[in-house]
């Protein structure tokens, strides 16, 4: 007996449909799998066997041939469990097979038959409903994050017998519901955080760095000695960006998911924040391994990669973060893939002024030896250099200072000027593909909508002159003046909002 039904095969955060058909004939004996299976997929024999006898079914003793379709499309992971026994099952007649044509089951099973969950299961939903496919079945766990997608029925099954009892209508179950989140950022409720802004004292200038920001999602570097608080600012920054949309939280949970870091409820409600250590190798900063998988700055898409200590990450890795600053996207190139993940992410970095940590510190001395000031900074390159719109310098507190100081504005006032900002630049760059805030912007954008006075022009050639600027960095310093005025509520930028962008390159320095 043929009969068929339908699972998926991730490929990158993207899921491929793959139709799971199912002979049982006559002519020998055993399962055999075929259609490029991995190791995972093979091993899937033994599963099935032992979740059959736990179940109360039994393997048939004739010649079983499961073919995975498309055959040129390697398939991986074991999620690949829960639709080879249901076809097994139907090819057996232990099942009915009418619906199994609409239906995309995906598992992995246990000995015991118990349904393990797996990773993706929001990129599968996504598959079934371009596919028109009427049902989904998944494990119980993923069940609430694939049914944020509208469109196919999501059933959660805890065993295989559920699964079964499901299948032959001999049981009911609910579909199961998720509330999503609203389109309008304005409508959707701020997520939680433990971190807030009022925790910080002082700090003025390095706050205002980072409500720019978060206002035209630029990205920051923050240098300063020990304990003069960039971490704690750091963390800080995601409880002042606006609300996640439907869109980003969707896209968001998708990278999270395939990750396999999403297996107990919906959708994100958080803008994620990654802070990978700085023994991070390239790979696990932008993406790849065997199978596949989403990298830090990936896994920081509508969210903050914080990189502490700055200077201390591998030399090739930082390189690496040039592309992804720059497109928005890692690309990850082996010799039997090639992937693109989504990675427009706002970077936060931060890093001691020398190797001691006290170069410049008002009341403590620098032990460094000479010239290790200058290597140390050489360690991050020019053209990385470039691509970090606000660099600012975070002087340590006097303990009087601290200790009077009153309780920092609270992040839920800040985030009401940010969201005001962001929704600026939705009118400006409504019906623009791709570029959503002031730091997105192409060089023919920046021409349209960061016109300068010949104030402003004079200014900025003045600057580019004396700190010896690239273009690159011009048209950062136009984009970061463009966001000031955002926040002011100004049409046109003015030279006050040029002569703050250009105070916020701290680290530009003679080639």
């Amino acid at each position: 007996m043929f009969v068929r039904t339908h699972a998926a095969a991730l490929l990158g955060i993207d899921a491929v449909p793959v139709t799971v058909e199912v002979h049982i004939g006559s002519g020998g004996v055993g399962l055999h799998l075929v259609g490029l299976p991995d190791s995972a997929v093979k091993e899937s024999e033994q599963r099935i066997r032992a979740a059959f006898e736990n179940s109360g079914e039994r393997m048939s003793g004739r010649k079983v041939v499961v073919n995975l379709a498309p055959a040129d499309l390697r398939k991986e992971g074991a999620g690949f469990d829960l639709p080879i026994a249901a076809g097994i099952l139907a090819a057996m007649g232990r099942i009915e097979a009418d619906g199994l044509d609409e239906t995309m089951i995906c598992g992995e099973l246990s000995l015991d038959g118990s349904v393990r969950p797996v990773r993706g299961v929001l990129s599968l939903a996504l598959a079934a409903r371009e596919a028109g496919l009427r049902r989904m079945i998944l494990p119980r766990e993923s069940a609430a994050e694939a049914a944020v997608v509208e469109g196919p029925a999501v059933y959660g099954v805890a065993t295989l017998r559920e699964a079964i009892d499901l299948l032959n209508g001999t049981r009911a179950l609910e579909p199961t519901r998720a509330e999503a989140l609203p389109t309008d950022p304005h409508d959707a409720p701020a997520a939680p955080y433990a971190e807030d802004f009022a925790d910080v004292r002082g700090q003025q200038r390095a706050k205002r760095a980072l409500e720019i920001a978060a206002a035209g999602g630029h990205n920051v570097l923050l240098i300063g000695a020990p304990g003069a608080g960039k971490t704690m600012l750091a963390r800080r920054l995601p409880t002042i960006l606006p609300p996640l949309t439907l869109d980003e939280a969707l896209e968001t949970t998708r990278i999270h998911s395939v990750a396999g870091l999403r297996r107990d409820s919906g959708l994100l409600r958080q803008r994620p924040f990654r802070a990978p250590h700085h023994t991070a190798s390239q790979a696990a900063l932008i993406g790849g391994s065997q199978p596949p998988c989403p990298g830090e700055v990936s896994m920081a898409h509508n969210g903050v990669l914080f990189l502490d200590e700055l200077p201390e990450f591998g030399r090739s890795a930082l390189e690496t973060l040039r592309q992804p600053l720059e497109d928005r996207a890692s690309v990850v190139a082996r010799a039997g893939y090639r992937i693109r993940y989504p990675a427009d992410f706002t970077l936060v970095a931060a890093m001691n002024p020398c190797p001691c940590g006290y170069h410049g510190h008002p009341t403590r001395c620098c032990t460094c030896p000479p010239g290790a000031v200058h290597r140390y900074r050489n360690r991050i390159s020019g053209p990385l250099l470039d691509r970090i719109d606000l660099q600012i310098e975070v002087a340590p507190l006097d303990p009087a200072e601290l200790q009077g100081a009153a309780a920092g504005e609270p992040s839920a006032a800040i985030r009401e000027r940010v969201v005001r900002a962001r929704e600026v630049q939705r009118r400006r760059f409504e019906g623009i593909d791709g570029c959503r805030t002031n730091a997105r912007m192409t060089a023919p954008l920046v021409e349209r909508f960061c016109p300068l006075d010949a104030s402003c022009e004079r200014l900025l050639e003045r600057a580019m002159r004396e700190l010896e600027l690239s273009a690159r960095a011009c048209d950062r310093i136009r984009k970061v003046a463009r966001t000031i005025a955002d926040l002011a509520d100004r049409e046109r930028i003015e030279p006050i909002d040029v002569a703050e962008a250009i105070g916020y390159r701290r680290l530009d320095r003679p080639r």
